[in-house]
């Protein structure tokens, strides 16, 4: 018997993360690391806790392994009750055949057993992708001041950037008259988060109808939304103004690691009233030799630095030895690098080796064409040879040859 909840959240966490290339070669995008000693999804993970929602489901399907092994019974989180908890759920054979997830809304469809059990009067819907911090009650509290039937949360942003996400265009009550997918003029800056509230028996019911649809793609944004809106349904939406980064390309990911750098930006993970829960490894302290030096930088457990580190973030197990130097830059778990090598506003993923004097990367000032630069990328297991140069915008997805 499962005790009935009155929220459940479902965090959507399949997404293959294309655009961060061979950051996402073997993993899921939400399993990415971040900020030193966490990963994406620990932030929705840790918002759910956070806001007293026990019930939360964990949508996987590309590359799940390393996803599901980080997610374990949710203990980090503290989401390992009895009967409650965090829940990972993948596609599976049904009768009639296996049926992956074919978008956001099947997948929540495939799922309505699971939230079934509950009994919720409201379902949160989540992203596995991005990095903020959230009070999910404060939103569901204000979906039921407002006798809402769904209840989205938006941000503003630039205008440049808004043909980039849902607009949503609201009345003065903050009621939404009307939304536009990705459009190519936005009318507004009011930019959807991903963030949803539901009452669930309103949801139950488009979920199903969207899925009997033939024509449907199947997703929120481009289906389930525009059906509602056009029907009528009480939608309303949510401001939100705190920090908040979709962490979906190359750059917007090293800028959002870096922002933990920046004393101006609002995003505190010192916050001991609103803490960010993370599976982390069992490691020595790290260690600075004499010969180190470590400005403006994180700088995780078990790193030995005995070069120069400035305004970086190093994860766990990072080694920087003698005469190396690493400036604007993020180093994932394991990640050696060697003396008289460079390495410069890059990304160097899990276990990478930078042999002597390989160059990674260049500082914008250095390149005399600005539209070549860019954050370099080095592949996880990858290595570097001695004296090798991984340009401005390189991937590197297999090892790199030295120059002798």
């Amino acid at each position: 018997m499962y005790p009935k909840q009155e929220v459940v959240a479902m965090l959507l966490a399949g997404g293959q993360g294309s655009r961060l290339g061979v950051l996402t070669q073997k993993i899921a995008k939400p399993a990415v690391p971040y900020g030193g000693k966490y990963r994406i999804i620990d932030f929705p993970l840790s918002n759910c806790v956070n806001s007293g929602i026990e019930a939360v489901g964990v949508l996987t399907q590309y590359q799940p392994l390393v996803l599901n092994e980080y997610i374990g019974n949710g203990q980090p989180w503290d989401l390992d009750g009895m009967n409650v908890g965090v829940q990972v759920l993948s596609p599976y054979e049904k009768k009639g055949g296996a049926d992956w997830y074919s978008g956001t809304a099947n997948a929540i469809y495939q799922n309505i057993n699971y939230i079934d059990r509950y009994n919720p009067e409201y379902v949160v819907i989540l992203s596995g992708d991005h990095i903020y911090k959230m009070d999910y009650s404060k939103m569901v509290a204000y979906h039921k001041e407002h006798d809402a039937d769904c209840t989205i949360a938006v941000i503003d942003v630039p205008l440049a950037e808004a043909s980039r996400f849902g607009i949503l265009n609201t009345n003065p009550d903050g009621s939404i008259y009307e939304f536009d997918e990705k459009p190519a003029h936005p009318k507004s800056t009011n930019a959807s988060m991903g963030i949803y509230v539901f009452s669930w028996d309103k949801l139950r019911k488009y979920l199903i109808e969207d899925e009997a649809n033939p024509d449907s793609s199947n997703d929120f944004g481009k289906d389930i939304l525009p059906k509602m809106l056009a029907d009528g349904q009480r939608m309303f939406a949510y401001a939100f103004s705190g920090y908040w980064k979709d962490v979906g390309t190359i750059e917007s990911l090293w800028e959002s690691n870096m922002d933990l750098l920046d004393p101006n930006v609002t995003l505190d993970l010192a916050d001991e009233n609103w803490k960010i829960y993370s599976r982390n490894p069992v490691v020595a302290p790290h260690y600075v030799s004499p010969t180190g030096v470590v400005q403006n930088s994180l700088i995780s457990d078990g790193c030995i630095i005995e070069g120069n580190v400035d305004f970086s973030v190093l994860f766990s197990n990072v080694t920087i030895a003698p005469g190396a130097v690493v400036n604007d830059s993020i180093l994932m778990p394991g990640v050696v690098v060697e003396e008289g090598a460079v390495i410069q506003y890059a990304i160097v993923s899990e276990n990478a080796v930078i042999k002597k004097n390989a160059v990674v990367g260049a500082r914008p000032e250095d390149i005399e064409n600005k539209e070549d630069w860019g954050v370099a990328v080095v592949g996880d297991n990858r290595t570097i040879g001695e004296g090798a140069v991984v340009a401005p915008k390189e991937m590197v997805y297999e090892d790199k040859e030295g120059v002798n």
